[in-house]
This record gives C-alpha cells, sequence and structure tokens, in this order.
C-alpha cells in the first residue's frame, strides 16, 4: 500500500498568490505588525549573539533565554476565523521582508495519522519533519503549518487517548526539539480551534499563542466595504447586512468563512444568470442562514 501524502501543499516563498490572499484578509497588516517582531526574533536567532555584542558587549544574558525558545508558534480560536490564511500570509511577507529566497511553505495534511496501523501515524509524524528539515538544507528557511492541529496534538492525559495517539503527540514534540537547532531556519505554526486540549508540553513550547475571534460588528462592515465595493451599497444597506451577521437569537455572530464560503455564493446563486446581484439578495440570505456553530474549546 501506498504511503499517504503527507503535505496537502508545498509552496515555494515567497510566492505571489499568498501576497495577493494577505490583502483580502481583514485586519491583516494590524495582526501581522503584532507578531511580525516575535516570529522575526524567532527566524533570526542565529544573529541575536553578534547582536548581543555588538549593542551589550555581549553581557545581555536573557539573549540567552530567549535563544533556547523553541521556534513553535500558536494560533487558536473559532473555526472559520482565517488562521491558516493567515499563518501561510504572515510566512511568506516574513520571507519576502527578509528577502529570503529559496524558502518552502509545508502544510501538514491530517492524513499524517494514517490507515490504524501500529506505529504509523508517529511514523508519518517523523517523516513529515524530516522532509521539512531536509528542504531548509544547510542554509535555505522552512516554515510547517499543521491545521487542526487539536486532532495530532491533544493531551496524553485524556482518558480517551489512544497508544498511538499519545506516540503521535511524543513525536510532534521531540520533532519541535530537534529544530532547535537550525537557529530559527524552520519554524512551525499549529493552528488549532481547541487551544485547551492541546498537550501541555506543547503549550509551554510556544513561543507565542495568539487567539483568532469572528469579527466584530466594524469588522463585518469593513468586509462587506470591500468585498462589495462594485456593487456601491449604501451605509443603511450595509447596516442590514451587518445587523443579519450578528449574534442573535442565541447565535454567535458570523465568521468571516461563513460570509465568504457560504452567504456570498448563496446569494450569486439568487442572481444567477438573470439578474445582477443586488444587495438585497445578501441581506435575504443572511435573514435565512445560521452561522457556523461555535467550537467549544474544552
Amino acid at each position: 500500500m501506498n504511503q499517504p501524502k503527507i503535505f496537502d501543499s508545498e509552496t515555494a516563498l515567497p510566492d505571489e498568490q499568498l501576497t495577493r490572499k494577505e490583502k483580502t484578509l481583514l485586519g491583516f497588516d494590524v495582526r501581522y505588525g503584532r507578531v511580525r517582531d516575535q516570529l522575526r526574533l524567532l527566524l533570526n536567532i542565529g544573529e541575536l549573539k553578534t547582536w548581543n555584542q555588538k549593542h551589550h558587549g555581549g553581557k545581555l544574558a536573557l539573549c540567552d533565554l530567549v535563544a533556547e525558545q523553541y521556534p513553535f508558534i500558536i494560533f487558536h480560536g473559532d473555526v472559520g476565523t482565517g488562521k491558516t490564511a493567515t499563518a501561510e500570509c504572515i510566512a511568506n511577507r516574513l520571507v519576502t521582508e527578509a528577502k529570503a529566497e529559496d524558502s518552502v511553505l509545508f502544510k501538514l495534511s491530517n492524513r499524517v495519522r494514517g490507515s490504524g496501523k501500529v506505529g504509523e501515524m508517529g511514523t508519518l509524524i517523523a517523516d513529515a519533519f524530516q522532509k521539512v528539515i531536509q528542504a531548509a538544507g544547510k542554509g535555505r528557511r522552512a516554515i510547517l503549518i499543521i491545521d487542526e492541529g487539536d486532532s495530532l496534538a491533544a493531551a496524553r492525559s485524556q482518558d480517551h487517548s489512544h497508544h498511538e495517539d499519545k506516540v503521535a503527540v511524543n513525536t510532534l514534540i521531540q520533532g519541535i526539539d530537534d529544530l532547535r537547532r537550525f537557529g530559527g531556519r524552520v519554524v512551525v505554526v499549529l493552528c488549532t480551534n481547541r487551544v485547551t486540549v492541546l498537550d501541555p508540553a506543547l503549550q509551554r513550547r510556544a513561543a507565542m499563542i495568539e487567539e483568532f475571534k469572528r469579527p466584530s460588528m466594524e469588522e463585518r462592515r469593513q468586509l462587506f466595504t470591500t468585498d462589495l465595493a462594485a456593487l456601491h451599497p449604501t451605509e443603511p444597506q450595509l447596516a442590514s447586512l451587518v445587523t443579519a451577521t450578528d449574534a442573535r437569537n442565541g447565535l454567535p455572530g458570523w465568521t468571516y468563512s461563513d460570509i465568504r464560503t457560504r452567504l456570498y455564493p448563496a446569494a450569486l446563486a439568487l442572481a444567477f444568470p438573470d439578474s445582477p446581484l443586488r444587495v438585497d439578495h445578501l441581506v435575504t440570505v443572511a435573514g435565512s442562514m445560521k452561522p457556523s456553530p461555535v467550537v467549544e474549546d474544552r
């Protein structure tokens, strides 16, 4: 039997498609500005010693502590809040700004869970780390994104945690630990809907943990203003859409994914092929469609 495909994608960075994609992510520049310095530090751990010597005569002891950080970050939040897309675009922007040509972005596939054979999941995860390390070589950068990370990295102490799951978490931890020897040239970003179920050892290793929330009313207004610019919506029309996608009747507010992958196509279906799309098409659909349920983080 053929080995399952380990990665969903392998993308050479910088990538023009990701550069275009970041422009569609609401609030990307603000979030990028918030996490850039920490990520940039992780990606340049090898230069800390030189910086310390230049500015502090090599006596700034905390540089040694920072150098011991794991090249590992966690993005967490509800489904459809843009964690994975943001991780991809942040990786691309960092590489672009650093002018680090010949870098590679990997997205780990959930197929690494394997078919249930003894030892298979741990082996596939180890193989994934080995391929990422090989891609980095002696001088390149590699970034690994683990989507739906709670399916691979749930706490080993959970009652329903099987032996295979525990082995997988051990392998994941060992892989992250091993990456420290690359001085920040290899970084792992784990995206999860439920950060609290992640193994505590992984949570402790995260150099940063960034939360993603459902868009606020103002953020949804900005989203509709941008996405529907060609329709020239009026202020009352925008207000109607914002209200229709807000929390109501015990239901939560809408996610970015709810709006872009469910609301928009359904509204287009009302208009196509006989009439132009109108804002009232969107309002009609929003009034009858429910948002994605909140994923309980426990």
